[in-house]
């Protein structure tokens, strides 16, 4: 869930499943609410931290049929992100 996706259907919705919603609201927002700061913080690593595998071609576009042929081909893109990133 993104600051996009902040309304209140949406966050009613991630509640109901028992998912932590860390979303800012909009600037622009009447009555905003109180958010965790540095977990938002964390958020924003892990997505960044996606965006450093999906720059392995053979991660991005999943020409691997086996799922565990894929995520062997992740773990060794996390493996190389580790040692020279």
């Amino acid at each position: 869930m993104d600051r996009a996706y902040e309304d209140n259907k949406t966050r009613a919705l991630a509640e109901e499943h028992g998912f932590n919603v860390v979303v800012p609201p909009k600037k622009n927002r009447k009555d905003p609410w109180e958010y965790d700061k540095e977990l938002y913080k964390k958020r924003n690593q892990v997505e960044r931290y996606f965006l450093r595998i999906k720059r392995f071609r053979k991660v991005f576009t999943r020409y691997d049929k086996l799922d565990s042929i894929f995520l062997s081909v992740i773990m060794l893109a996390m493996i190389f992100d580790a040692l020279f990133m």
